[in-house]
């Protein structure tokens, strides 16, 4: 397990300062990033994850332990994101959409072993042949974090994503996500406007200011 870097980051939008950040994410923490819209949070997840637009412009270093990510393709970064909407392929059923971003090791049917523990593990295990349209936000939530886990990634990306959800599911939600990154020891960056989010998580609150 590997700490995540943000070091010395600075990222520009027409030659201006957008944001700035240096922190380390630790094995199994989760640390969020507030601040208005229009200041960078997304960005911020975009430049880690390999999906910067050119109309912005980065400096700094992103290192998963050793390895530096920045100077990799999006695809050899293994960054999980989990974005506010579930983002579920409609044409694939459940089962489908987990397979979709497995590590292709072992057998077909060893693939699918996995699927059915994971879909167990979050009491989903009849849902696999289910189209998603039928899945409540909760469930959604609950299978496109499968999705991700499954993907083995080494660090976990989340852009609010507990806003789509209601006020009865969102706390339940929410301790299923955080209780995850720590089990599976993720280093974990959140993005919010939600300060219950930020306090659900536990750990440190980075403000960004507003947009210079």
């Amino acid at each position: 397990m590997a700490s995540l870097i943000l070091d010395d980051i600075v990222i520009e939008q027409d030659q201006r300062p957008l944001l700035s950040l240096d922190t380390t994410v630790a094995p199994g923490d989760v640390v969020t990033v507030m601040g208005p819209s229009g200041v960078g949070k997304s960005t911020l997840l975009a430049f880690i994850a390999g999906f910067l637009s050119p109309a912005f412009t980065p400096r700094g270093r992103i290192l998963l332990g050793e390895t530096r990510l920045d100077t990799l393709p999006a695809e050899q970064r293994h960054v999980g994101l989990l974005f506010q909407d579930p983002l579920l392929f409609p044409h694939l059923d459940v089962e489908g959409n987990l397979a979709f971003g497995m590590v292709r090791e072992g057998s077909r049917r060893q693939r699918r072993e996995r699927i059915h523990e994971a879909l167990t593990s979050v009491g989903l295990e009849a849902f696999a042949k289910r189209d998603p349209a039928t899945l409540s936000g909760g469930q959604k939530a609950r299978v496109a974090l499968l999705r991700v886990l499954l993907s083995q990634p080494r660090a976990i990306l989340l852009d609010e994503p507990f806003s789509k959800l209601d006020a009865e599911r969102r706390d339940e939600i929410r301790h299923w996500v955080f209780e995850r990154v720590r089990h599976y020891r993720l280093p974990t960056l959140m993005v919010t406007h939600d300060e219950a989010d930020a306090r659900a998580a536990g750990g440190r609150i980075i403000t960004l200011g507003d947009t210079p």
